[in-house]
């Protein structure tokens, strides 16, 4: 009675990842003195503080524009090689995938044949392996790369021999090594990798063994990855081509755009070379809202606090020079002349004392005004205006004998120096005794007006010349009152009230009283935050 074959190994087809190539040219590591590894690290470390110093002097001449776009294509060409490996990574992950799915369905076909194949000639079960084998790969097509194998063993008759293959091409068939297919042939387990000339090869198989013996007969499934490995590699050197073309347009576009982008960085270069003690009138154009724009406005703001010190350093020094030529001319003049008379000496002292304090009043008057540019000349703080206009008025009745009368007091709190305010108005009112004779009334007051608050001084004298008003708070301008009179003093007490009007963000008016005489008005802010009156 005719024995129908039975087969061993159907069930332990095990996953062919479980066998990888112990040489696979995949599984890289990093030689001694690579950038990863620790002797390379240790050469660096002792390398790194020796070339500190010349590294230094390389960054200072390279300018900001080609450091930007170094560290572009730095950060790009890291990208695009990452993008590169990542997906050669994934097709040779695909490819392993597709070479485990291919193992795993030839093998299963295979032992589903066995269990359920007949001989077409017989009409019945398969009893012979050669048979079973031929009939299997006849009925099979091998895709690209795989090769189809039966191998049988006759005792007696030598090694494991080839009944049948299929293959389409292939550099390097197994089905040609005898060496190769006894390997396979004799190994224990199910799947397993060899290396071929052509590259790696995965096989699995399957062992057709009658009546449980010993194995007289095995069908083999092998496949060659290197042609699809291969495409993968195609695939990478393709985009890292790319990705070279990329960097190139990169460099190109990124050195036009980095140059827009530093433009008024070279601007504020250009223009701080160009700046000179007699020129500080450069500025430099601001376009947009970015942070180059703000790079742009805060420099034209310094340059034009630099304006003003420059200014105020040079007014200080001309006027100083102009206002201290006369008394001094005076001094030495009267020294020169000065006898041994002791009345005459005793009234040479008297007026050179007077000349020096002249002097010195000019001299701090000249510095107060050159303090008003600081953003330290006024402390500002909250101040009740009916207090502060009490204050001034006791201390502007002792100016001289007068009418004096406190018109009206604004009862609010506003935010200011009060010791500056109180100078001012004390300026005001000294100014006001000057152009006024013993009797005539002089008023002090404040007032709110909207969002401002009015502190004023007005006197009944003969008020000012209009050829005066537009200068009269000039430095060194002493106007002429309509009786004729010349000012005395050195034409600074109302520059020193406009300077600190202006430091508090306010203004001093002139105008007419009513029945004749001046008015001098300090406007103030009445809401204005510490902060912003500060600054």
């Amino acid at each position: 009675m005719p024995t129908t074959p039975t087969t061993t190994g159907r069930a332990t087809t095990a996953d062919p990842r479980a066998s990888p190539d112990p040489r696979d040219p995949r599984d890289t590591h990093e030689p001694p003195g690579s950038p990863g590894s620790p002797d390379s690290q240790g050469s660096q470390g002792s390398q790194g503080s020796q070339g500190g110093d010349s590294r230094g002097a390389v960054r200072r001449r390279i300018s900001a524009r080609v450091r930007i776009l170094l560290w572009l294509l730095v950060v790009m060409a890291v990208a695009f090689a990452a993008v590169a490996a990542t997906t050669r990574s994934i097709l040779l992950r695909d490819v392993d995938h597709r070479v485990n799915r291919l193992l795993t369905q030839e093998t299963g076909e295979f032992t589903h044949f066995v269990d359920g194949g007949v001989d077409p000639e017989t009409g019945a079960g398969f009893t012979d392996p050669r048979r079973l084998l031929e009939v299997f790969l006849e009925r099979q097509y091998a895709d690209p790369g795989e090769e189809l194998i039966g191998l049988v063993h006759r005792p007696g008759q030598g090694p494991a021999q080839l009944t049948q293959a299929r293959e389409l091409s292939v550099a390097h068939p197994l089905h040609r090594d005898p060496a190769a297919r006894r390997q396979i042939f004799a190994a224990q387990g199910s799947t397993g990798t060899l290396d071929r000339p052509s590259g790696e090869l995965r096989w699995a198989k399957v062992e057709v063994a009658p009546h449980g013996g010993e194995p007289e007969a095995a069908f083999v499934v092998a496949f060659h990855p290197g042609g699809e490995q291969a495409r993968a590699d195609d695939v990478f050197r393709i985009l890292l081509a790319i990705s070279g073309v990329a960097l190139l347009l990169t460099t190109g576009i990124g050195w036009v755009v980095a140059g827009r982008i530093l433009k008024p960085v070279r601007l504020v270069r250009t223009a701080a070379a160009q700046l000179t003690e007699q020129d500080l009138t450069r500025r430099i154009p601001v376009r947009g809202r970015d942070d180059v724009a703000a790079l742009a406005e805060t420099f034209n703001g310094m340059l034009d606090r630099l304006e003003r010190a420059f200014a105020a350093q040079r007014e200080f020094v001309d006027d100083a020079g102009h206002e201290l030529r006369t008394p001094i001319t005076i001094v030495r003049g009267h020294l020169e002349l000065m006898g041994d008379d002791p009345a005459e000496r005793e009234e040479t002292v008297r007026l050179v004392t007077d000349e020096l304090d002249r002097m010195s009043r000019i001299v701090e008057d000249l510095l107060l005004l050159a303090k008003a540019e600081r953003p330290d000349f006024i402390t500002p703080e909250p101040v009740r205006l009916a207090e502060l206009t009490a204050d001034v008025f006791v201390k502007a009745r002792t100016l001289g004998e007068r009418h004096w009368e406190l018109a009206e007091v604004a009862d609010r709190e506003a935010v200011l120096d009060p010791q500056r305010i109180t100078q001012a108005m004390v300026q005001l009112a000294q100014n006001a005794v000057q152009h006024t004779t013993r009797g005539e009334r002089i008023r002090v007051g404040s007032r709110v007006a909207g969002p401002r608050i009015e502190l004023y001084v007005a006197d009944s004298g003969p008020g000012v010349q209009a050829q005066d008003a537009d200068v009269i708070f000039e430095r060194f301008r002493r106007g002429t009152s309509r009786r004729g009179a010349r000012t005395s003093g050195a034409g600074l007490g109302l520059a020193i009230v406009r300077a600190i009007a202006e430091a508090h963000g306010g203004r001093v008016g002139l105008g007419a009283t009513e029945g004749g005489g001046a008015t001098f008005t300090l406007t103030l802010d009445l809401v204005r935050p510490l902060e912003e009156v500060r600054t």
